[in-house]
């Protein structure tokens, strides 16, 4: 097979944001795997480049730019396409599948596979060319069971089309490290305290004004807590002027971009999850791999990640109060019920998210999909 068993991603982006970095980790096992491995981003890509380069997966870009549509990007990625002549092209997010899908007129590539990220992929004009293209794909998959029953009810997809296939976490790389935990604590200085932890982007989807409300309400009740937000993005500092209006810049932590969040979630006691909507978010499954308690807004597949009341709390999305009652409620437990439930959530992650399976899951249906256009010649 080597040689001739090739794939191709397509990616909206290629930057730090959930669904590429689960490209990234895919991506980087079939190449460990024997699959000749090749990512397209369709806007210049800004992370992840030595990460692939060092496993032999080759990297090109559509030179897009963002927020600008260019009719040219489906002569483009064909050209790439008939050179690579891949088995399997898989997009992920709703720009790159609606690329992927008219470019295939193009070039025939032999199994398609689009991969939705999130429950709601943007409005009614995206959803319509979602129906309209959908003839043109082989498979849709959506990373969460709440997103896939949205996708069939509306009529995104056809249910005979349409799969579930959640995301995946490395469960060797996030892990409970006690050694780790106690160092990094030492280092920020937070022995004593109880550290909150949040990471994702600062975009109108992670809800972050939500979390500095409810966590002002947990400090003018409790005190002696910390807020670690890992992340970048446009609304940054507006979530910044909320903390200081709110008086509890003191007790936040902006720490930007992160190369060590394994640490960053040993070092936690809780993490907290304030989406006003989501797919399937892989930080999710880090933190719970962690084994930390979460505190997660009840959007999207979360209910999927967070066992109610076993490894953790949910909450109705943009209720600042409800979120700050479940953050006191874990911080007033005793530490060796947050650590079972910890335990608890790690067990669930290894028992349905673990990497390796997800990855004998996709390569198990790129062949299903293959033999099934094969059928029909």
């Amino acid at each position: 097979m080597g040689e001739k068993q090739k794939i191709t991603f397509l990616s909206t982006s290629l930057d730090f944001g959930g669904a590429e970095t689960q490209l990234v980790h895919v991506a980087k096992q079939l190449s460990f795997r024997g699959w000749t491995v090749h990512v397209v981003s369709m806007i210049p890509p800004r992370a992840y480049l030595n990460d692939l380069g060092k496993v032999g997966v080759t990297v090109d870009t559509l030179g897009m730019r963002r927020g600008v549509p260019d009719p040219r990007a489906v002569l483009r990625l064909a050209g790439m396409l008939k050179r690579r002549r891949p088995l399997v092209l898989h997009s992920h997010m709703v720009h790159a599948n609606l690329l992927s899908r008219l470019t295939r007129p193009f070039y025939r590539v032999p199994a398609m596979i689009c991969t939705a990220h999130s429950t709601f992929e943007g409005g009614s004009l995206r959803e319509w060319a979602y129906r309209m293209t959908d003839r043109l794909c082989d498979l849709t998959t959506q990373v969460s069971q709440v997103g896939l029953e949205r996708y069939v009810r509306i009529g995104v997809a056809a249910p005979h089309k349409i799969r579930f296939v959640p995301n995946g976490v490395d469960t060797k790389r996030f892990r409970p490290d006690f050694q780790n935990r106690f160092r990094l604590r030492a280092e920020l200085g937070l022995q004593d305290d109880f550290i909150w932890l949040a990471v994702g982007r600062f975009e109108e989807a992670k809800d972050y004004p939500n979390l500095i409300r409810a966590f002002a309400s947990v400090v003018r009740r409790r005190g002696r807590t910390v807020l670690l937000i890992v992340g970048q993005g446009p609304l940054r500092k507006e979530v910044e002027r909320l903390a200081r209006e709110l008086g509890v810049t003191a007790y936040l932590r902006f720490m930007g971009v992160r190369g060590d969040i394994p640490d960053l979630m040993n070092a936690a006691d809780g993490y907290v999850m304030s989406s006003a909507w989501e797919g399937l978010p892989i930080v999710l499954l880090e933190a719970s791999a962690s084994g930390l308690p979460v505190v997660a807004t009840d959007v999207g597949g979360n209910r999927e990640v967070v066992l109610e009341g076993k490894s953790g709390i949910l909450v109705p999305p943009k209720d600042h109060e409800a979120l700050a009652r479940s953050m006191l409620q874990i911080m007033a437990l005793p530490q060796e019920i947050r650590v079972s439930m910890g335990m608890q959530a790690r067990q669930h992650i290894e028992d349905h998210y673990a990497l390796d399976k997800l990855v004998d899951q996709w390569e198990a249906l790129y062949w299903e999909v293959l033999r099934k256009r094969e059928a029909s010649f």
